[in-house]
């Protein structure tokens, strides 16, 4: 008796453990599941821009691409060289503050294969000054900054041009340099210097003007609309553009970032916060 009713006491003990551990691995199995859908795995994404409006804009579109699984990562550059090349080396996956003329030259000049995705806006570049008011006061022999680089040399030369205070070969276009000037009634001296300086020179007394990209404007305080003596039209052709490789232009976490920079809350929110000098492009 003692030996059935000692066999009894652990088949009944067997019983309970297996109906324990049956519910335990009930409630692991029901919560596992949830927990993987309601926290996927980021996608992170490293994108280099300029400060102002670039940053700024890819700042806005954080809490959207968080919702859809992308880390965005904004890696901050002041100059347009290492943006391109370390795109190119994998440093970072895209990178947003050119337009198409200044791609197609730095992939020429550096045998790259980089690529847009989107169209982002538009920065008129203006010609700026801190020592006269209109366009037609500058005076013989002033010296007019403009970017050191070819595609924005040129587009500042065009600027300049249609302004009235110089002339270039014809068909040059865009693509001129200063020995394309055929025609320069004043004597201006026409300076190339690093695009980011540009802002700066305009306090040195032996500088009378600066054609600015916006960017860099905004940066350095000035606004495009009233500060600007002379500007692109609005419908220039200077997208600026999201920029990745070729080889990745298919990529589904930057396809989602070309949507979320296009989309009708980032063109409002472009509208409203720089009222007018800097335009959606989409």
């Amino acid at each position: 008796m003692f030996k059935l009713k000692n066999h009894r006491l652990f088949t009944l003990s067997l019983v309970i453990l297996a109906s324990l551990s049956l519910g335990l691995a009930g409630c692991g199995t029901s919560t596992a599941p949830k927990a993987t859908s309601d926290t996927p795995a980021k996608t992170v994404l490293k994108v280099g821009a300029t400060p102002i409006p670039h940053a700024e804009i890819l700042e806005y579109v954080k809490p959207a691409l968080a919702k859809e699984g992308i880390d965005l990562k904004i890696v901050s550059y002041t100059d347009y060289v290492r943006p391109n090349l370390d795109l190119d080396s994998g440093d970072i996956d895209a990178n947003f503050f050119q337009h198409t003329p200044y791609l197609d030259s730095f992939n020429k000049d550096h045998n790259l294969n980089l690529v847009s995705i989107a169209k982002i806006h538009i920065e008129p570049m203006g010609v700026y000054s801190k020592k006269i008011t209109k366009i037609g006061q500058f005076k013989n022999g002033d010296t007019i900054a403009i970017p050191n680089d070819p595609s924005n040399g040129g587009r500042a030369l065009a600027l300049l041009a249609k302004a009235g205070l110089l002339q270039l070969k014809d068909g040059v276009g865009i693509k001129g340099t200063v020995n394309d000037i055929v025609g320069n009634p004043k004597q201006l001296k026409i300076t190339p210097i690093d695009a980011p300086q540009l802002p700066r020179v305009l306090q040195d007394p032996k500088v009378v003007g600066a054609v600015i990209n916006t960017n860099y404007a905004l940066e350095g305080g000035l606004n495009p609309i009233k500060d600007s003596l002379f500007t692109e039209d609005k419908d220039s052709p200077y997208a600026n553009i999201l920029v990745v490789k070729d080889s990745r232009k298919s990529d589904p976490a930057l396809q989602k970032l070309a949507k979320a920079l296009t989309s009708p809350d980032v063109k409002k929110f472009i509208e409203d916060k720089y009222k007018g000098s800097i335009v959606p492009a989409f």
